[in-house]
C-alpha cells in the first residue's frame, strides 16, 4: 500500500490480499458518487466526466436490486443465447479484409463494440462513434483533440440518441436489452428513463473497451509466441483456460477506485474519510500471494485460476461471460482463418493514456489472403 499526490492524493493498493479484502469492504470502501476527488465517475482516478453509471456507483443495500435486473442479461444462459450473433460480426470484421492480406486489427477487434449497441437496441451504424467517445474518455490525455471531440461533441450527441431511443422502446418494444430494461422495475415502481440511462451508459462503457483491449494485447503476445500461437490454433479447447491467462495477465481494466467512508485503520494504514483508493487488479494479478506461482510468465495451462481481471467482491464485472465470449470468438477465428499473421511491432500505436483500460490505437498486420464467408456487405444477422 502505497500514497501519492497525484491527482490531490490517493492510496494505491496493489497486493492481492489487499485489493481482496477492500474490494468485499464496500461500507468502508464505497463506490457511490461523492463530492470527494471531484466530479465525475466515482471509480476512476482522475475522475472522467461521465454520466452516473448503475449499479457501479451504488452501494448496498441498493445495489444488489438493480443488479439483479442487469444479471438477467448477461447471465451464462443470456449469452448462450448471444453467440450466433456475436460470430456472424466477428466473420463479418474479419471478411472485410480477409481477401486483402492486411490490416488493422485494432480496428477488427471492434466486434464488442458492435455486438454492444446491436445488443442494447442503438442504431448500429453508429457503433464506431460508441467506441471511440467511449474509450478516448478513458485512454486518451485530458484536453487533448480526442478527449474534446468525444466529451463535447459525440458523447452529447450519443446521449441524446440514448434517449430517444429509451423513449421510443417505451411506446414500441423491440427484442433488445433497452425494451427489458424499460419494462422493469425497482422498489415496486417502473426503472425511470434516467435508471435505464445509467444501466445502458455502464454496459457501453464496459463493452466497448475492455474485451477488445484484452484481444488486441493477446494477439501482439501470441505473435511475439508463436509456439503458444500453435498449441491453441492446433487445439482451440485449449482457448477457454487460456483466456483466463491472459485475463490475469494483461489486466484489460487496470484498476478502479473507491472512497473511504470513515476514518479507518486498515492493514496498518491510517486512512480518513474521503481519502480516494485505487483498487490494482493488475497488480494483484501479480502477487504469488494469490496463488500465482510465477506471476509474470504467461502460462496458459495455469490452474486454478483466480484472478482479479474482472474484480471482486459484488461489484465484480457482470459482463464477464458476455466478454468472455466475445474474446473466445475473435481470437478463435483470428487463429483459424489468418493463422499465420505477422505483427508490424514497430508499427504498434499504444493508447496515449495507459490508464483503467490499456491497448493499441492501431495494430498493423498482414496474413496470407483467404476468403470470404458471408455474402458482401452483409451485416445482419
Amino acid at each position: 500500500m502505497a500514497w501519492t499526490e497525484a491527482h490531490g492524493g490517493y492510496w494505491v493498493l496493489s497486493d492481492y490480499e489487499s485489493v481482496f479484502e477492500a474490494a468485499r469492504d464496500d461500507y468502508t470502501f464505497s463506490s457511490a458518487r461523492t463530492s470527494y476527488g471531484g466530479e465525475g465517475l466515482s471509480v476512476t482516478i482522475p475522475k472522467t466526466p461521465m454520466h452516473l453509471h448503475i449499479p457501479i456507483e451504488i452501494d448496498p443495500p441498493d445495489f444488489r436490486k438493480y443488479r439483479k435486473l442487469v444479471n438477467l442479461i448477461t447471465a451464462p444462459a443470456a449469452v448462450e443465447r448471444m453467440l450466433d450473433m456475436i460470430s456472424h460480426y466477428t466473420t463479418w470484421f474479419i471478411d472485410r479484409v480477409i481477401e486483402a492480406g492486411e490490416a488493422d486489427f485494432a480496428e477488427i477487434i471492434g466486434v464488442p463494440s458492435i455486438v454492444t449497441i446491436d445488443w442494447l437496441g442503438l442504431p448500429v451504424e453508429e457503433w464506431s462513434r460508441y467506441s471511440s467517445a467511449h474509450r478516448a474518455t478513458l485512454s486518451a490525455v485530458a484536453d487533448s483533440p480526442e478527449f474534446r471531440q468525444a466529451v463535447e461533441v459525440d458523447l452529447p450527441y450519443l446521449s441524446k440518441q440514448m434517449w430517444e431511443v429509451i423513449a421510443e422502446r417505451r411506446l414500441n418494444p423491440a427484442d433488445d436489452v433497452i425494451s427489458f430494461l424499460v419494462q422493469q422495475q425497482v422498489d415496486d415502481r417502473p426503472l425511470t428513463d434516467e435508471e435505464v440511462f445509467a444501466i445502458v451508459d455502464l454496459l457501453i462503457s464496459g463493452g466497448v473497451g475492455t474485451t477488445a483491449s484484452l484481444v488486441g494485447q493477446t494477439l501482439v503476445w501470441l505473435y511475439q509466441n508463436p509456439d503458444v500461437r500453435l498449441r491453441i490454433k492446433d487445439d482451440p479447447g485449449l482457448l477457454d483456460r487460456a483466456i483466463e491467462e491472459f485475463l490475469r495477465y494483461f489486466s484489460p481494466t487496470q484498476a478502479l477506485a473507491r472512497t473511504v467512508t470513515k476514518d479507518v485503520e486498515f492493514r496498518g494504514c491510517p486512512m480518513r474519510t474521503g481519502d480516494r483508493v485505487l483498487l490494482a487488479w493488475g497488480s494483484a494479478n501479480r502477487d504469488e500471494a494469490g496463488g500465482f506461482e510465477n506471476p509474470d510468465a504467461l502460462d496458459i495451462d495455469r490452474w486454478p485460476n483466480r484472478h482479479t481481471a474482472f474484480g471482486v467482491g459484488l461489484h465484480r464485472c457482470a459482463g464477464s461471460h458476455l466478454g468472455r465470449a466475445m474474446a473466445r470468438s475473435l481470437i478463435g477465428q483470428i487463429l483459424e482463418r489468418m493463422p499465420d499473421y505477422e505483427i508490424d511491432l514497430d508499427g504498434l500505436v499504444p493508447y496515449a493514456r495507459q490508464g483503467v483500460n490499456i491497448g493499441f490505437h492501431k495494430i498493423p498486420a498482414r496474413f496470407t489472403p483467404g476468403p470470404r464467408r458471408l455474402p458482401r456487405d452483409d451485416r445482419s444477422g
